[in-house]
């Protein structure tokens, strides 16, 4: 696994602040190895669900698939970009206001019908249109797709607030190379 420390201690999110983005975000992306040890990484709809994020493909057995049987170890981040904002006198001394979480832990199939319902249903609830008047809870395509289940072994959230102006550029100068002439 990669390296415990996060190296921007400045930029820790909370637990509970990763938590609490974990269950707003949109979508995430989910990194598995190959059997040739390359990454494979693809974005995904997801659910925070019982301290687990559970998301879905079809069922066929796919790139996805196989690496799971393989080998379950995974990486899953996700993040909210907020504004890019200026800090010095160049363009690249730029910076981003963002907040991300990245996960590292296990993959499992979930193949417990009850799971898969309640999986189902979240996802709804979260993407879904609340004002449908199309039958709630009723999904005749359940068993032609693969619900996975990520327990979370580590978590690290990172975050870098929009500054006021009173600290951005050109109020502030906070440029990296002071002695650089354009």
């Amino acid at each position: 696994m990669s390296s415990p420390q996060l190296r921007r201690t400045d930029r820790a999110m909370s637990e509970q602040g990763a938590h609490a983005m974990l269950k707003r975000s949109f979508s995430g992306q989910l990194a598995t190895i190959g059997a040739d040890g390359y990454p494979y990484c693809i974005p995904l709809l997801y659910v925070w669900m019982d301290e687990e994020i559970y998301v879905h493909t079809g069922s066929a057995r796919g790139h996805l698939r196989a690496n799971v049987e393989r080998d379950p170890r995974i990486c899953f981040a996700i993040d909210e970009p907020d504004q890019v904002f200026d800090y010095g006198r160049f363009e690249c001394d730029s910076g981003l206001a963002y907040q991300s979480v990245v996960l590292f832990g296990k993959i499992r199939i979930a193949e417990e019908r009850a799971v898969k319902q309640r999986f189902c249903e979240a996802l709804m609830a979260k993407y879904g249109k609340p004002d449908t008047t199309r039958p709630k809870g009723f999904f005749p395509r359940i068993d032609m797709i693969t619900v996975y289940a990520i327990s979370v072994e580590r978590m690290t959230g990172k975050e870098m607030a929009l500054p006021p102006l009173s600290e951005q550029w050109p109020a502030q100068d906070r440029t990296k190379t002071p002695n650089a002439r354009a």
